[in-house]
């Protein structure tokens, strides 16, 4: 299992100083998986590790831990956090939605919301997109140019230098779905009435510039990888396989930071409750 691990994790990886190469790589890999059930097994074991490593997280209450999620709509951001998450204790976890910036947000820099929302230490915190859509989604409306992109790239590098450094572990997942796929998923969420609520006319506007989202994800994702930061490619036309590779990510970082629940007070010994 340890082999399937490693194998798996250097598929996914963008090796800091090296391309991203999103066009390499099939959103429809199983990463070595055998077949759904072989996965959904596996999900229930890394839910067990991970419940256990959380909650020493909590109890330690000394790090954190941020998983950002991005990727291009209906890629599962909110089924990854819905499955993945499944069974933690929510006392010691936040989940950020970064929405359209507030009049209040849009008066400070464009960190300012995202380091705001950064966990404190014994949480584990989810960014719902963050402060890559004033890279991506920002560049693809216009608002700023290449110069001003450049900058943000190395204020994004060592902003994360700086969370990581104070004892914030960053695991960033690019969700990354085929063209067809989003296709499917966009349609159910027409044809199903209980969906209707996730579907928004501006997604069609963003689906007709699939390619140079693709593009701009591309840049990003490269541009920021770091030693510190590295970004991973997850395969998640199966969400199955998605849901298998952001487990093994999540227990990987806290299996590297091994908290450790903290010594009871002295004197406990022969205390009896009555």
């Amino acid at each position: 299992m340890a082999n399937h691990h490693q194998r798996m994790m250097d598929t996914i990886v963008v090796e800091p100083g090296s391309k991203a190469h999103l066009d390499r790589r099939p959103a429809g890999d199983t990463l070595g998986l055998a077949d759904k059930l072989t996965g959904q097994a596996r999900s229930e074991d890394l839910a067990v590790r991970l419940g256990d490593l959380h909650n020493r997280l909590w109890a330690e209450a000394k790090r954190s831990v941020v998983l950002v999620l991005q990727g291009m709509d209906a890629s599962g951001k909110d089924g990854t956090i819905r499955r993945v998450l499944s069974g933690l204790n929510p006392q010691g976890c936040t989940v950020t939605n970064f929405k359209v910036p507030t009049e209040l947000q849009l008066a400070h820099d464009y960190l300012w919301r995202v380091h705001n929302n950064a966990p404190a230490r014994g949480l584990l915190g989810v960014w719902n997109r963050s402060h890559y859509e004033d890279v991506v989604a920002v560049r693809m409306l216009g608002l700023i140019d290449d110069d001003q992109l450049a900058k943000r790239y190395r204020h994004i590098r060592e902003f994360e230098r700086m969370l990581h450094d104070e004892g914030t572990s960053i695991v960033k997942v690019f969700l990354h779905i085929s063209k067809e796929e989003q296709r499917a998923r966009l349609q159910s969420r027409i044809d199903d009435p209980t969906k209707n609520w996730k579907f928004q006319k501006s997604d069609i506007e963003a689906r007709r510039q699939w390619d140079q989202y693709q593009v701009r994800y591309e840049e990003a994702i490269t541009e920021t990888s770091s030693d510190w930061a590295p970004w991973y490619v997850v395969p998640s036309d199966r969400k199955w396989v998605r849901d298998v590779a952001v487990a093994e990510l999540l227990v990987r970082v806290l299996e590297q930071l091994d908290p450790q629940i903290p010594d009871p007070e002295p004197g406990l010994e022969g205390i009896v409750i009555e």
